[in-house]
Order: C-alpha cells, then structure tokens, then sequence
C-alpha cells in the first residue's frame, strides 16, 4: 500500500505542479514537494487545482524546498 501512495503522489504531483505555471516541471521539482503534500494537503490528491491552492495557502509550512519551486511557478 505504501508503494501505491508513493505512485499517486508522483502522479500528483506532475499535475499539480503544471497548473502552477506553464512549464513543466523537473522530477527534481516534484521531488521537492512530495512530501509537504502529502502532509498538508493529502485529502486533494487526485484534485490538480485544489493541490496547488492547498500548496499556495500553506506556502509559509512548506520545507524550503517546496516553497521555492511554489513560488517559481507562480505561487
């Protein structure tokens, strides 16, 4: 079960992080953010535009990491 989490938060996260911005981004990117979105925004897995809200509304909780590729896309 965990590998399956693992897989959908990949999955996820390359659609969330394209509706930040135009770009795509880099498995580097989605690396980044794995982990903050599973912990404050796992009920919008499988919700790309409700993903990346979550993400923008907790940008001041996210690792360091994550809140730079955020805001590089826009948020």
């Amino acid at each position: 079960m965990t590998k399956s989490i693992y897989v959908s938060l990949v999955v996820l996260l390359g659609g969330t992080t394209l509706a930040f911005a135009q770009s795509a981004p880099t498995p580097s990117e989605q690396m980044s953010c794995r982990g903050d979105a599973g912990k404050f925004c796992a009920e919008h897995i499988g919700k790309p535009p409700q993903m990346n809200a979550c993400l923008r509304e907790n940008k001041a909780k996210l690792s360091e990491a994550c809140r730079k590729v955020v805001e590089s896309h826009g948020g």
